[in-house]
């Protein structure tokens, strides 16, 4: 995840410096101008790669957006079933999303990007794994609903 983010935003940074910084001198010393349209690629994939799993850990940590002000109110057995629903709705989710995902992955496999050549293939291959560690995750919060634990908590041996 780090090893995505400092990608991600070393590629923005590198993006901003040669659009406008070399941009500029290429054209005040009449030198021949700076290709980076693979700047562009790069922070695409990395982003996508980012997100999905972002989001696959999100949900094995608890962390994503809760009415918890609704919730708290209830009672002990009803908060457990919201919780065991919605990990069945995740689990949903994520089994679509790898199965489009693959269908998708599958369409672009011909395809290339324009400015690095890099398969398209591997872009779409986020989802596929971001919706597997969805599912993974997902019926571990469902264990973990079932036996009435805390969301993202570790167990202790």
């Amino acid at each position: 995840m780090t090893a995505l983010m400092l990608i991600a935003m070393i590629d923005m940074l590198v993006g901003v410096f040669l659009r406008y910084v070399m941009t500029w001198i290429s054209a005040t010393f009449d030198l021949p101008s700076i290709r980076f349209f693979w700047v562009e690629e790069i922070g695409e994939y990395a982003l996508a790669w980012l997100t999905f799993i972002g989001a696959a850990l999100g949900i094995r940590r608890g962390t994503h957006f809760a009415v918890q002000i609704v919730t708290d109110r209830l009672r002990p057995g009803a908060r457990r079933a919201i919780a065991i629903g919605q990990a069945v709705l995740l689990i949903a989710f994520g089994a679509l999303l790898a199965v489009y995902g693959w269908q998708v992955s599958e369409l672009n496999s011909q395809s290339y990007s324009p400015a690095l050549d890099l398969n398209l293939r591997w872009l779409y291959l986020s989802s596929v794994v971001g919706g597997g560690l969805i599912v993974v995750y997902s019926v571990a919060a469902l264990r973990d609903a079932w036996r009435d634990a805390t969301p993202g908590a570790v167990a202790e041996p």
